[in-house]
């Protein structure tokens, strides 16, 4: 689709600017003519920088009053092995103090930016089988599902203030080089891939240059507000995207990684709530508002990803 964040310069800013969807974001928006504005831990390098630390609840909201949106998306990786108190601790911390500590210095600014875009998950919907997943469907059980209902949450200052207020909920974000596709193309390239359990959980997924879309459209389009589900609308068996990895680069895709066995390397909280759960996520508010997929089918969205050099693949056009 033609970019949805064309005409006037924005001044964006973006935490997680660091991270594999952060970063991607900052490239795509500077290439397009937009002010980046980087958040960073620390005292800042460099003019394009604002000095945060959301674990002591420290930003000074004057920092945030020539934005013209904010774009959320620092969080502590999810799938770093097992959930030991400790890690889930850190998980929900590192997304909702971060939050929180934006909406609060947000809603006391003279003057705000009119829109936060802040990161979420399908993972909010928890463990739903077949069932087809909209945005208004309820919430579901467990650690991800309470985490990210109070990620969600933490943004309500923001939202209080008037500002308008997105979630994007993702699925798993597919580029060359980075997120999972990272970790699965060398055991793959090993011949070692295969479905994971049973392979039939509901896997949604979205490909990177499409998630840079949602990501301006969600800044440029006033009608979007609440969650969306930032996913392709064909999500796929996981079963069936072992296959379609495989097939993308030329390899089998046949050894079965059994669910106890998983549940005894890596836990089972880990195993039931990120490899094995199941979420048959429908973007229904991007369709409505006329989003179009770049990569709507995994396979050859895949087999285009696999196609390019790594390099050229990690730098959406």
């Amino acid at each position: 689709m033609a970019d949805a964040c064309t005409g006037t310069p924005l001044t964006v800013g973006v935490t997680g600017a660091s991270g594999f969807i952060g970063g991607a974001l900052c490239r795509f928006l500077t290439a397009r003519g937009h002010a980046v504005r980087r958040f960073v831990r620390g005292r800042p390098a460099a003019a394009d920088e604002i000095a945060w630390d959301p674990a002591r609840g420290a930003l000074e909201p004057a920092a945030l009053e020539r934005l013209d949106a904010i774009v959320h998306l620092s969080g502590a990786s999810l799938a770093d092995g097992r959930w030991s108190a400790a890690r889930k601790r850190e998980l929900v911390a590192s997304r909702v103090q971060s939050t929180a500590t934006l909406a609060r210095a947000i809603a006391g600014c003279a003057s705000r930016p009119r829109v936060l875009v802040s990161g979420s998950a399908v993972g909010w919907y928890g463990d739903r089988g077949e069932e087809r997943l909209d945005e208004s469907s309820g919430p579901g059980r467990g650690f991800i599902t309470e985490m990210a209902q109070a990620w969600e949450a933490a943004a309500g200052p923001a939202r209080d203030a008037g500002v308008r207020v997105v979630h994007p909920r993702c699925g798993l974000v597919l580029a060359r080089g980075g997120g999972v596709l990272a970790a699965l193309e060398l055991p793959f390239r090993l011949g070692l891939g295969g479905p994971l359990g049973n392979g039939r959980a509901w896997w949604s997924w979205i490909a990177l240059e499409d998630l840079l879309q949602v990501l301006v459209l969600a800044i440029a389009d006033a009608r979007l507000s609440g969650p969306l589900n930032a996913v392709a609308p064909e999500p796929v068996r996981q079963a069936a995207f072992t296959r379609a990895l495989g097939h993308a680069l030329r390899r089998p895709a046949v050894l079965p990684a059994p669910a106890w066995a998983l549940r005894m390397v890596l836990g089972r909280e880990f195993v039931n709530g990120m490899l094995l759960a199941s979420q048959r996520a429908h973007p229904a508010v991007l369709l409505a508002a006329g989003f179009r997929f770049a990569s709507p089918e995994l396979e050859p969205g895949l087999e285009r990803m696999f196609a390019r050099a790594p390099e050229a693949a990690s730098e959406p056009a």
